[in-house]
């Protein structure tokens, strides 16, 4: 990267920076103004987004992308339009700025109050979803946070006209200069400057492949929010109802398999495999799902080729299934637990005790009872658009709306009080 782009990298931080001390005492009336007419400009804005996104969907056709990329990185009429909604349900959200998470009042006098405060600069480091820069841009409005986006290359021309779009509308009615800033240079080097700029960037969120993830985790100086892989997992208990289990499998597998939420394992109970497995397997082949299975399960699945240790560990974000017969609850808890990346797991059962077990056991940051792993969204939560979702444990974990990014500070009123 040239000289000149790595000052422009730091220049936007600092903007950034500035941006962020001016968003934080915005009032809701006026950051939600500026998300009305955000949304409001996407949808007029159409004709030129959908042109800036047909180049990145033709450049990533010559490159010989697979489906699931591009369905991610397509834009459409709809999908603007679901964007802009989106941003409409922020702003009808309440303003988490300024909010009061708790209070009370020592003996001595003083009265303390935890108070929510925005983050200040957020970066956002992602890969080919044009959706990404706009649920980002809205949230960190909601939120009192400046935001720096780093999009992916494929992505590239799609992310540079929603950005101007949102910028064009928000600036003139009160938008801070900076508050929504994007690296405009592909090269890899601008996400390596980004890691290191904790001057000015108060955290970073990695959005993609475990690849990216791992290489923020490893290079960044900024603090990083994890927003893990989804090797999601499904088991079907003894007592399950079979029916149901069914409709759950395939909705999680194939409503939209390239994305983090989607079931990519399924365990099966000894009891149930030789009844449940070759209705489901012959339902998945028809849908177009590659099985890959234990020994034990092809007997049920005889399209299915063998699975290997890999398999367990993989997120497909494809059409493929890895299906494993197991003794019971606890085999299916080890399991998960060993392969899982703690992001959304489900249990199918009719047993009170091992769904309890199993909410009890798995370490996951969203778990289910007899329903899909889909639900594991932001809009699915009531919370509106999200910013990912944080497979750690600290500060957030599961989707992250506009609450997730805020921080708090502690505000402490007295009459004079001095400590003894």
């Amino acid at each position: 990267m040239t000289a000149q782009a790595n000052k422009q990298v730091l220049q936007q931080a600092q903007r950034a920076r500035r941006a962020a001390a001016r968003l934080a005492l915005m009032s809701r009336a006026e950051k939600d103004r500026l998300l009305l007419l955000m949304a409001d400009a996407l949808e007029s804005g159409a004709d030129a987004i959908l042109k800036a996104n047909a180049r990145d969907v033709k450049q990533a056709e010559e490159k010989g992308l697979s489906r699931a990329p591009i369905d991610r990185l397509l834009l459409n009429e709809r999908r603007i339009r679901e964007m802009a909604e989106g941003l409409r349900e922020i702003a009808a959200l309440p303003d988490p700025v300024g909010e009061v998470i708790e209070g009370r009042r020592l003996p001595n006098g003083l009265e303390i109050t935890k108070v929510r405060v925005p983050l200040g600069v957020v970066g956002i480091i992602y890969e080919s979803r044009p959706n990404v820069t706009v649920d980002a841009a809205g949230l960190c409005l909601k939120s009192g946070n400046a935001v720096v986006l780093r999009g992916g290359s494929e992505a590239i021309h799609s992310n540079l006209a929603l950005v101007k779009v949102l910028n064009d509308a928000g600036i003139p009615a009160g938008l801070p200069e900076g508050a929504i800033e994007i690296i405009e240079t592909t090269d890899r080097e601008a996400a390596a400057q980004l890691m290191q700029l904790d001057e000015y960037l108060d955290v970073l969120i990695p959005r993609g492949g475990g690849d990216l993830i791992r290489r923020v985790k490893r290079e960044s100086t900024v603090p990083v929010i994890e927003t893990g892989e989804g090797n999601c997992h499904i088991y079907v208990d003894a007592s399950a109802r079979l029916d149901r289990a069914e409709e759950i499998v395939v909705n999680a597998k194939c409503q939209r398999p390239g994305v983090c939420n989607a079931a990519e394992s399924l365990l099966v109970h000894r009891q149930v495999a030789a009844e449940f497995l070759p209705r489901l397997g012959a339902r998945l082949t028809e849908l177009r799902v590659e099985l890959r299975a234990c020994e034990e399960a092809r007997h049920s699945l005889p399209g299915a080729v063998p699975a290997t240790e890999e398999d367990w560990a993989t997120e497909f974000l494809a059409l493929i299934l890895a299906v494993r017969v197991v003794a019971g609850v606890g085999e299916a808890i080890a399991h998960i637990n060993r392969y899982g990346t703690r992001h959304s797991e489900a249990i199918i059962t009719e047993d009170l005790e091992n769904a309890r077990r199993f909410v009890r056991e798995v370490d996951a940051a969203v778990v289910y009872v007899n329903a899909s792993t889909r639900f594991t969204d932001g809009g699915q939560f009531g919370l509106g658009a999200e910013m990912g979702i944080s497979t750690q444990k600290l500060h957030a974990r599961g989707p992250m709306g506009v609450r997730e990014m805020t921080s708090y500070k502690w505000v402490v009123m007295g009459q004079g009080q001095i400590r003894p």
